[in-house]
């Protein structure tokens, strides 16, 4: 199983470079070259084949910052690094940042502190946390090993659970953590022609429902996300082959959720893409400005999509939990035929289906 990234060089800040993600980069990766600076630049060179290590100052475990005026889950982030060399071509990451490069912080123990005081401290609170907002949860895994200490810490809680999610199939280490069911590993899904022309160096649909499969062997629960998915014309047959091959590969009751979400820009994004991926034609359809100010399709487009999808779900698994990403109540309704406020809520929803599926109820 090839890795998705190596790195070739880590420039890591003085005050972390005893830090256990750096020894654990360093053993994995033999004569990986290795920087130390007093300080980390605010916006450095881009350097593909770098990771920065760096002392982390803000809070670590934070509200999802979601999108205004849409309806939001309610999702907590695990904030352990930022940036992704995967290479999407719709990535917002390369218009969100000023720091181009891998950057990970070395905070653990602080970070599994603000967890377990924050999670005990609120018993009746119960926590959606997530490290995949800000970069890929699993892209440098097989170096930092980072899973084998987030896993583990998960385990202990009865109001928690953890998603990671990931474009690639670098699961080796989640194969012996004690996860006591409170660890969902979710993938990003598309149709085989996005995949192909803008998902850059992700493995392939086959290669991430293996590693869903073989997470489900080791009694992992799973999620799938489709977001963003692209309009075009022979959308529909695309889509429906990936829903085919989710439900014909893996079992439907480790599966907790599946979410929808249509491609979505900020407008300066677009120039991002146009520039660096000129081969591109995915900003060039017809889109109009959202009520938070991102580039849309049209409504009657994205209802289309999601009763479609919906539906075929539907047709393998009716009780599977479905969700939209940032859409309004309207389109909620004429796409699913319910709104979450008819089911006390999306967080609620969410919560509900992690702690049946998780076995926490």
């Amino acid at each position: 199983m090839h890795p998705v990234f190596v790195p070739k060089r880590v420039v890591v800040e003085k005050t972390k470079i005893d830090a256990p993600v750096v020894a654990n980069i360093m053993k994995n990766v033999p004569g990986i070259e290795v920087e130390m600076v007093e300080r980390m630049p605010i916006s450095p060179l881009y350097d593909p084949g770098s990771i920065e290590i760096v002392d982390f100052k803000g809070d670590l475990l934070r509200a999802c910052p979601g999108t205004r005026r849409y309806i939001c889950c309610g999702y907590k982030i695990l904030h352990f690094g930022l940036q992704c060399s995967v290479g999407c071509t719709y990535c917002i990451l390369q218009a969100y940042y000023n720091t181009p490069n891998l950057r990970l912080f070395a905070n653990w123990t602080q970070m599994c502190e603000d967890v377990r005081n924050k999670v005990s401290m609120n018993p009746d609170v119960f926590f959606r946390v997530g490290t995949g907002e800000f970069t890929d949860s699993l892209l440098l895994d097989p170096y930092t090993e980072f899973s084998s200490v987030i896993v583990p810490l998960f385990s202990e809680f009865q109001n928690a659970i953890l998603e990671l999610k990931t474009k690639t199939h670098h699961i080796k280490n989640l194969e012996k953590q004690p996860h006591c069911g409170r660890t969902i590993v979710s993938w990003s899904m598309n149709s085989l022609p996005v995949v192909r022309k803008e998902e850059g160096f992700a493995v392939s649909i086959e290669q991430r429902l293996q590693a869903a499969k073989t997470c489900e062997s080791w009694g992992y629960r799973l999620g799938f996300h489709f977001d963003p998915i692209i309009f075009y014309q022979g959308w529909e047959e695309d889509y429906k082959l990936i829903v085919d091959k989710i439900f014909k590969t893996l079992g439907s009751s480790r599966i907790v959720w599946i979410s929808f979400g249509c491609f979505r820009f900020m407008p300066s994004l677009k120039s991002f893409i146009q520039s660096k991926y000129p081969r591109s034609s995915i900003v060039y359809g017809e889109f109009v400005p959202g009520l938070d100010g991102k580039m849309r399709y049209f409504k009657k487009i994205r209802v289309e999509i999601y009763r479609k999808m919906y539906r075929w779900i539907s047709s393998y698994n009716p009780g599977v939990c479905v969700y939209l990403c940032m859409e309004g109540r309207d389109v909620w309704k004429e796409a699913l035929g319910f709104t979450p406020e008819e089911k006390g809520g999306l967080s609620a929803m969410l919560d509900g289906a992690a702690k049946e599926k998780c076995g926490m109820d």
